[in-house]
């Protein structure tokens, strides 16, 4: 955004051989004109500035989402320990993110986007989890897992990303616009290890192996929390550009930009969550007979997810395919969750990894042309096979879902099992049992009646810092 070149010399002419001083007139003239073109390169960086500060402002504001939807999934008597869990992942992965993630990632990206990834993970392993396991955790994701992997795909000098102009893998690089993978995969990769490693919670299968449903104690809270983070995706998404006063084509006053790249992100976004949610609602009615808020909320986030990655290359009506499919994994993946007896308390590694993984898949197959050379100016960048764009992408896809598949299995894997080797991931059967709220943070977060202290026979009283933490039974 700057005014044309003034050069003197021409100006001078103009003025006539009759004018006085017409030389250091025309400079005065160029260099008012200079001062005003500073001017408007300042104000367009301050308000690309502005929107990125805005954008950061609402992925963070994700976060109070996270923590409502994480509360409102769990039982009431581990209200208290997920809710401080995702403070703490904003606390140590702001501090870590700076020690250490931003050296590795070589670029400031927001640190939201690295907290996000640890509090997918902390869902996997809800309701079950040492408080220390989730500290260790959590600084080492926001701190070094996830850097890696935002640094392979984002940055300017990434192996695999589409702004590594000069070496793009398969000459055309991934399309990863958001974080379909880079943010959503890596959390419920990483989730998926947790939650394997430390086993299902006690009554989440019966002794016959059919699953038991452990409902969340409040729909209200997981209501609140899809519609914070409903709103944050609009930060998530349409922010990751990062700027918005850029012009395409290379010529300004023709109203269209990437401004205009921005709104249909948010077009896409929400076509492909509300999609997502409507398949979700009908697709689950066939199945248990039921109207369940709680899965529409899922099927709405699994749609989000998948659209990241694509959200700025894709057609509108392309978003509602990818809505469709994404609650089609989702629900798959769940019911292959309930056959190998894995259990997710919040769908975490099915929704942001089994979706996340499509949503990296669809992009491969949808983005178009002509987006993609708008967003990625640079040049090369491939697009989607069925838009004409052939395999290429679609192959540096493929091998984008393996390597994150791949490295956080190979950090995050060993660091639960060495937590669990260490008796530091999981507590007690006890403790499970009259809830981490009582036996570990001091009390309630509020005032209920738990169905499962009836069922099993147990009296909820206060633990001391002297007293022994299982709890009486009566009887």
């Amino acid at each position: 955004m700057s005014l044309p070149d003034c050069p003197a010399a021409q100006l001078a002419q103009f003025l006539g051989p009759n004018s006085t001083n017409a030389s250091g007139a025309a400079s005065l003239i160029c260099e008012q004109f200079a001062a005003v073109g500073n001017r408007f390169k300042d104000t367009a960086f301050a308000v690309d500035n502005t929107y990125l500060l805005f954008s950061a402002y609402l992925v963070f504001s994700m976060q109070l989402g996270f923590a409502m939807l994480c509360a409102g999934s769990v039982r009431a008597k581990n209200t208290m320990n997920i809710m401080l869990t995702n403070v703490l992942d904003a606390a140590a992965g702001g501090l870590f993110y700076y020690l250490f993630g931003f050296a590795f990632a070589n670029f400031l990206y927001q640190w939201a986007f690295a907290i996000a990834a640890a509090g997918i993970t902390s869902g996997s392993i809800a309701e079950r989890t040492q408080f220390v396991a989730y500290l260790i955790y959590s600084s080492f994701l926001t701190g070094f897992v996830y850097p890696v992997v935002s640094h392979w795909f984002w940055s300017a000098d990434g192996w695999a990303s589409a702004s590594n102009t000069g070496n793009l893998l398969f000459s055309t690089g991934v399309i990863d616009f958001a974080g379909s993978g880079v943010v959503h995969m890596v959390g419920g990769v990483a989730g998926l290890w947790g939650a394997l490693i430390e086993g299902p919670r006690i009554g989440r299968f019966d002794h016959s192996g059919r699953a038991v449903s452990l409902r969340g104690h409040s729909a209200s809270l997981v209501v609140l929390g899809t519609f914070m983070l409903w709103f944050g995706w609009y930060g998530f998404n349409p922010g990751s550009f990062n700027k918005i006063l850029v012009t395409y084509g290379g010529n300004s006053g023709n109203y269209y930009g990437q401004w205009s790249a921005v709104g249909r992100t948010a077009v896409t976004t929400t076509l492909a969550g509300s999609t997502a949610a409507l398949t979700t609602l009908f697709g689950k009615r066939v199945i248990s007979g039921h109207w369940n808020v709680t899965d529409v909320c899922n099927g709405l986030l699994g749609g989000f997810a998948a659209i990241t990655a694509g959200c700025s290359v894709v057609e509108p009506w392309a978003a509602i395919v990818c809505g469709f499919v994404a609650s089609a994994v989702l629900i798959g993946c769940n019911k292959l969750a309930e056959k190998v007896k894995f259990d997710d308390p919040l769908e975490a590694a099915q929704l942001h990894g089994g979706c996340g993984a499509w949503g990296v898949l669809f992009t491969a197959l949808f983005a178009k042309e002509e987006y993609v050379n708008e967003v990625y100016s640079g040049g090369g960048v491939g697009h989607g096979l069925f838009m004409g764009g052939g395999g290429k992408l679609l192959a540096a896809h493929v091998i984008q879902i393996l390597v994150i598949v791949g490295w956080v299995s190979a950090t995050m894997g060993p660091l639960f099992w060495a937590l669990n080797r260490l008796s530091l991931l999981r507590i007690s059967a006890e403790d499970e049992l009259a809830g981490m709220d009582l036996t570990r943070h001091g009390g309630f977060a509020y005032a209920y009646e738990d169905d499962d202290a009836h069922k099993h026979g147990i009296q909820l009283r206060k633990v001391g810092p002297n007293s022994s933490s299982t709890p009486t039974t009566d009887g």
